[in-house]
């Protein structure tokens, strides 16, 4: 079996373990599985070293993978105005199977998401530091601005509770930056890993922030930490890496992070110091981003069912 054929199969896999889940009623298994396949489907739509598929089964892959985003949406989002319902997601199945040979109308009005680069980690600070120069020459510049509707992120619903056991949910409520009125399409990434850096929970990213006012970017969003708090390793940490697209390089870069440590977990809110780039996941060597008074604003709630 040629290698292109091995990775068809192993997305088409995916696509049903997914579409599994989600008929099973495992709504955060599937729209887990759903990111997973919808990310390897964009890496492949981008790749610029692939000869494997034409330019017209790229752009068919990108619908597919903008498919797989809305009916993550909709499992995350009860009351959603734009329901994609599994019905319809399974109708690309066969797409992702014969895909060499699928020469059909897509049976969806959807686009593929828009091209941004990805690049292989350290690659993106090599590219960056010929702008350093440029950002720090236009921070300081204020503004009011809200964001148009983008999309909806990869937030996942809260776990069930469970008798004695602790969940989380923490409010991203605003970062301050010298030079927030210059970030375009500004998220978080939210992950918790282990001391070596190592994942211990999915990685989801918020939507695109909803405003940005003067040296502080509003997100105001709720991101629910899968895992139950006393399950989580001892030493591990919640991280949030800052990310806003350059348009001149075509590639969304992480900006500063922050972290928080499992004794920080405590209901109220709390302010976290911001870091350089990049991101640090071990904490071995870390530089605070400015010694301005700017920080990133959370608010934890706790859910314990006794």
């Amino acid at each position: 079996m040629s290698e292109v054929n091995k990775t068809i199969q192993k997305w088409h896999a995916s696509f049903k373990k997914g579409t599994d889940f989600d008929s099973w009623g495992q709504l955060v298994e599937a729209v887990d599985e759903y990111h997973i396949l919808a990310r390897q489907l964009q890496k492949e739509v981008q790749s610029t070293n692939a000869f494997d598929f034409t330019e017209e089964q790229k752009k068919t892959l990108g619908k597919v993978a903008t498919c797989l985003e809305m009916r993550s949406a909709s499992l995350q989002c009860t009351q959603s105005k734009e329901d994609f319902k599994l019905e319809e997601l399974k109708k690309l199945e066969t797409i992702i199977q014969n895909i060499l040979t699928y020469n059909k109308e897509f049976p969806f009005d959807v686009q593929p998401v828009p091209l941004r680069k990805i690049l292989a980690p350290g690659e993106e600070e090599s590219l960056e530091l010929e702008e350093e120069e440029e950002d720090d020459a236009a921070a300081g510049a204020s503004s009011t601005e809200a964001f148009p509707p983008r999309a909806p992120g990869t937030l996942l619903p809260r776990l069930p509770s469970e008798p004695g056991l602790t969940l989380l949910t923490l409010k991203i409520e605003k970062i301050g930056l010298k030079d927030a009125g210059q970030c375009i399409d500004p998220y978080m990434t939210i992950s918790i890993k282990d001391l070596n850096g190592v994942d211990v929970n999915p990685v989801q990213d918020t939507p695109v922030a909803s405003r940005k006012e003067d040296t502080y970017i509003h997100f105001s969003v709720e991101v629910e930490i899968q895992r139950h708090v006393e399950k989580l390793p001892k030493g591990a940490a919640i991280f949030f890496e800052f990310k806003h697209y350059k348009p001149k390089k075509r590639f969304t870069s992480t900006k500063c992070f922050a972290f928080m440590e499992m004794d920080e977990i405590k209901p109220g809110p709390i302010v976290i110091e911001l870091y350089k780039k990049p991101t640090d996941f071990k904490r071995k060597k870390l530089q605070l981003l400015t010694k301005k008074q700017l920080y990133l604003h959370l608010h934890q709630t706790i859910h314990k069912d006794s």
